[in-house]
């Protein structure tokens, strides 16, 4: 597989990596030796970066990747992040920092963290004491290079002049293209993007199902997308986009993954299926060229994304 640098601090991965989320929290039940499988089955095809966080889980989800990726640790970069509470409030405090990348160095059984997040911005401590904060933990070798989650323009420039930020992780796919704002700004300052949930959290795989077919615990059954007024209008854009795929002779995954890997070289999606043989499928899909004529039908398809938004509020918009 490719690969693709996360910022001009050195930090490079495959073009493709791996979400974890769902193999601890979010999409219903969970099966951790068929999530280790999927992890392994990822590693086998070529993947390096591996993205986790402390919330996935509350240690859970760091555990599981660190005992999976154990046998290929130093082939690897691992990402975690800090910040929420247990209430799903924000606690950048430096004292909660430090903490908390503590308990994930032990969870994830490593003795550094190759990239570590702030997983939401905390209205409550400034960033310059976050970031500073986060690199006294570089300084001490327990991180090697730092990002931020879902921060706007201001947040990245600031953050960014205390210590260099190498990635910003964001949603992004065709459903949710609300980060594309942000672009020139990363461009500008050197930094990586890595675009998470970029299947639409299962929606762009052709597979959604209503809400009320989701198993207890199961978040899209609350989100915008899947509610009664917005569901059958994007159930609609997956058809046309179905039939452009059918075309090409892929899934609807792969080409929405194809999709995101063209909109920039420094974009790096990170799917999380928990089947091995769909994670095959879609590191396939680094494989895939669109041609312009795919991306002005895709666009016309979905303009201005999936109908409802994706749930999240976005700071720069």
């Amino acid at each position: 597989m490719q690969s693709r640098a996360l910022g001009k601090q050195g930090l490079t991965v495959s073009a493709m990596g791996y979400g974890s989320m769902g193999t601890a929290v979010g999409y219903g039940a969970t099966d951790d030796t068929e999530s280790v499988a999927a992890i392994r089955r990822a590693h086998d095809l070529g993947v390096t970066f591996f993205d986790t966080a402390e919330m996935y889980g509350w240690g859970t989800g760091e555990k599981l990747l660190g005992r999976a990726v154990a046998p290929f640790r130093d082939e690897v970069v691992i990402a975690t992040k800090f910040g929420f509470t247990h209430d799903f409030g924000t606690d950048s405090r430096p004292s909660h920092i430090r903490e908390v990348v503590d308990a994930s160095l032990r969870n994830l059984g490593v003795d550094s963290i190759d990239l570590l997040y702030q997983h939401r911005v905390d209205p409550a401590v400034p960033i310059e004491d976050v970031v500073g904060t986060m690199a006294e933990l570089v300084d001490a070798g327990k991180v090697k290079y730092l990002g931020l989650s879902e921060a706007g323009p201001e947040t990245i420039r600031t953050a960014h002049a205390v210590h260099p930020i190498s990635a910003l992780q964001t949603e992004y796919s065709i459903f949710a293209p609300d980060a594309e704002p942000l672009f020139p700004l990363l461009e500008e300052l050197g930094i990586g993007f890595v675009a998470y949930s970029p299947l639409a959290r299962g929606f762009l795989t052709g597979t959604a199902q209503p809400a009320a077919d989701h198993e207890p615990g199961d978040f899209r059954s609350r989100m915008p997308w899947w509610s009664a007024g917005n569901f059958d209008a994007n159930t609609r854009i997956i058809g046309r986009l179905a039939e452009l795929a059918a075309a090409k002779d892929i899934t609807v995954s792969q080409l929405a993954l194809a999709w995101t890997l063209t909109q920039r070289d420094y974009i790096v999606p990170i799917p999380g299926s928990r089947n091995p043989d769909r994670v095959a499928q879609n590191i396939a899909a680094t494989e895939i060229a669109l041609t312009d004529d795919d991306l002005t039908r895709i666009a016309d398809i979905a303009p201005t994304g999936g109908h409802g938004g994706r749930g999240t509020p976005s700071p720069w918009l």
